[in-house]
């Protein structure tokens, strides 16, 4: 229906367009039928006035007006491409590796001499603790002895001392009829004391003494031996105990044995096992000898004042006359 409005009004606009130049068209199509679906474009030639007045055939369009020609982009933008897109960034700065200029050179095995020994050091001088030592012949104490000692070197060149710890030494040894000798035995070495028994003289007496050590007395390591054989050491009537505060055998080469607090006996100890009467040494004997000086100094002052005051008395009867 609406395509046959359109030719209809296409048909009325051709008729007033012919009326209006007095000219009939050149040909004209008979109408045609409707179909379900015409094609809304009118066929034919078309008379249309010329510019100049006169009248042309103008060929039929597919349409009664133009139709517009389909929107083309004809100036569609080309695809946007990055021509300046930045260059991958590449670290044209990059720090060399490190490396270590300045390495030490590898450790080569040298031929070295073999690692010496640091001599140990001497201990600082300790009190001296006097220690009990005994033996025994069977059941009976044959020997004793209460003393502390040390072994002492002294020479222009070194100097030192050992002192000989009670509770890190034992005894051993033998009695015998006239001869006995005592053995302290410590981790550095040993000291010996060798008693005789002289029953001619009534004497009990030590005649030699050794020593064996091995410490460091000075600053340097070192090895010690020293024998006394010719000794009249400790001497005391048998039956009896030696006694000193403080007694020093000279050992040669500048070693001294140091004995101290000492009270020892060797022979006839007494049934219970102890010391005899005490013989002091000489060192411990009481010294009378200041005591009869100031005595006798006292004396002749007495005398002195004596024969003065008779002398002055003689001197003041004398001066009286008789009458």
């Amino acid at each position: 229906m609406k395509s046959a409005l359109i030719i209809l009004s296409c048909c009325i606009v051709s008729a007033l367009s012919l009326a209006r130049h007095g000219k009939p068209p050149a040909t004209m199509a008979p109408a045609q039928g409707f179909s379900p679906k015409p094609d809304p474009t009118p066929t034919g030639k078309l008379t249309t006035p010329a510019a100049n007045g006169t009248t042309g055939s103008v060929s039929t369009a597919t349409s009664a007006t133009t139709a517009p020609a389909p929107i083309t982009n004809t100036t569609s933008p080309a695809p946007i491409t990055n021509t300046t897109s930045p260059a991958p960034i590449t670290n044209t700065t990059s720090p060399a590796p490190i490396t270590n200029t300045t390495s030490p050179a590898p450790i080569t095995k040298m031929t070295t001499a073999p690692p010496t020994m640091t001599p140990p050091k001497p201990n600082p001088p300790a009190d001296l603790i006097a220690g009990d030592y005994r033996l025994m012949k069977g059941k009976i104490v044959c020997l004793m002895a209460h003393v502390a000692l040390q072994l002492r070197l002294e020479t222009p060149k070194a100097s030192g001392t050992f002192v000989v710890q009670p509770n890190k030494t034992r005894a051993v040894g033998e009695c015998q009829e006239n001869r006995a000798n005592l053995t302290l035995v410590f981790e550095e070495g040993f000291i010996t004391f060798m008693f005789n028994k002289s029953s001619a003289e009534n004497i009990a007496y030590v005649d030699t003494l050794l020593f064996n050590l091995t410490y460091p007395l000075s600053n340097a390591s070192g090895h010690y031996a020293a024998a006394n054989m010719s000794l009249r050491a400790f001497p005391a009537k048998i039956g009896h105990s030696y006694a000193c505060r403080s007694d020093s055998v000279y050992m040669g080469n500048g070693l001294y044995l140091d004995v101290k607090d000492d009270r020892m006996q060797a022979f006839d100890l007494t049934p219970s096992g102890e010391f005899g009467v005490t013989d002091h040494c000489a060192a411990d004997q009481p010294d009378y000898s200041v005591a009869i000086g100031v005595g006798v100094t006292l004396l002749v002052l007495i005398l002195v004042v004596v024969v003065v005051y008779l002398l002055g008395r003689k001197r003041r009867t004398d001066g009286y006359q008789p009458l």
